[in-house]
């Protein structure tokens, strides 16, 4: 199997499996009890907390969540509540995630205002729609690091910038970013939010980091375990693995970044070159080191991950969640993709296990497929070669 898919998620590394075993096992403790093995869950809670703001260069507060999802919902419903008698206008993007497109339907039907910024053909976001767009009311401004689809990397600072000139808090989902590029919270990001099996954790956990002078009200209810902010015991073999891997990509980032940009880039060159009537979607340059997004016209996006499947190599259309609804992509809809560039399109998401032997493998496969898929559409005779 070749997998190609790591924007979905990443496989873990066995020395984030070797780290977690022992608080399955062994130290099993409730970090909330004050006995010895409470205290050793606890313990490794704050060392956890440690490693991932040392990647992020974090000086806030990390609080653990059971993935992204919730740590998004918690930055925008916890903010926004904490907030609603100082304002009721949030400004996102067209291109984010649903996790947080949907609580910002959930906000708006709560009587908040959500404005959604639009991006130019390569998926980067208007900086002076943006600012255009701020007004008295306008509380929170989030906007993604980098996008899950197609990988264009958004000027964060710039926007971080602005929002902090108008007094208003910055908020960025940087799932895809964190382990794959350099990530300072110190460029002027008050919350971010992280996930542990993006970059090579477990699922079912994730982080938001929270500048400390901000307000956040629970969404969560309970014993107010991560410090009064979210309820619920943690899942410390989780933590503890989400922390490995925040350590082992901040020693290896540029490692893993060389070794996958370099894969990526002769994947890019190969596949423009062999198969005709396909182009590269997102950014050119100002794209996440692992990401190729590609139409190929006259091919159905669906079938070609299908065939991909069968020859033993595990590709995407864009995001898992997405293809699940089966809808067509709100990302490439909102870069102004047409109905045939939206349906041809492939995601391929390299990852630091994959070699040069298996991109070139896929670029066999895939010429093949898109020659066989191309004889049978029915716009066969405009792409035949």
């Amino acid at each position: 199997m070749i997998y190609l898919d790591n924007a979905a998620t990443t496989p873990m590394l066995n020395e984030v499996l070797d780290e977690m075993l022992p608080y399955m096992k062994e130290y099993y403790g409730n970090p909330s009890s004050i006995h010895r093995l409470g205290r050793q869950a606890s313990n490794a809670l704050q060392l956890a907390r440690e490693r991932i703001s040392r990647l992020i260069n974090a000086k806030g507060e990390i609080v653990f969540t059971s993935g992204a999802t919730e740590a998004n919902n918690l930055a925008l419903k916890g903010f926004a509540s904490a907030m609603k008698n100082n304002g009721n206008h949030i400004i996102t993007s067209s291109i984010e995630h649903e996790a947080i497109l949907e609580p910002c339907k959930e906000l708006k039907r709560s009587g908040f205002d959500v404005t959604y910024v639009p991006v130019d053909k390569y998926g980067m976001i208007d900086i002076d729609a943006l600012e255009s767009e701020i007004n008295e009311k306008t509380i929170l401004i989030s906007v993604m690091f980098a996008n899950n689809e197609v990988g264009t990397i958004q000027p964060v600072k710039e926007i971080a910038e602005i929002a902090h000139k108008h007094n208003i808090v910055f908020h960025t989902d940087a799932v895809q970013a964190v382990g794959k590029i350099p990530v300072d919270v110190q460029l002027g990001i008050d919350m971010i939010t992280l996930s542990a099996h993006k970059m090579y954790g477990p699922k079912g956990v994730g982080a938001l980091c929270i500048n400390n002078d901000l307000n956040i009200e629970p969404v969560l209810h309970g014993g107010g375990q991560e410090n009064q902010i979210r309820s619920g015991t943690q899942n410390v073999a989780g933590i503890v693995g989400m922390g490995k891997a925040a350590e082992l990509a901040m020693n290896h980032m540029d490692k893993y970044a060389n070794h996958v940009q370099k894969l990526r880039s002769n994947l890019i060159d190969s596949i423009l070159n062999k198969i005709k009537y396909s182009k590269l979607n997102g950014h050119p340059t100002k794209r996440l080191p692992n990401n190729a997004h590609f139409t190929f016209f006259g091919v159905n996006g669906e079938d070609l991950i299908i065939k991909l499947d069968e020859s033993g190599i595990e590709a995407s259309t864009g995001s898992a969640c997405s293809v699940q609804k089966q809808k067509a992509s709100h990302v490439l809809q909102a870069m102004g993709f047409n109905h045939e560039e939206i349906t041809g399109s492939l995601r391929l998401t390299l990852g630091i296990q994959n070699t040069s032997d298996e991109m070139e493998k896929t670029v066999d496969v895939l010429v093949e497929i898109v020659r066989e898929l191309r004889k049978v559409s029915p716009y066969g005779l405009k792409y035949a070669v």
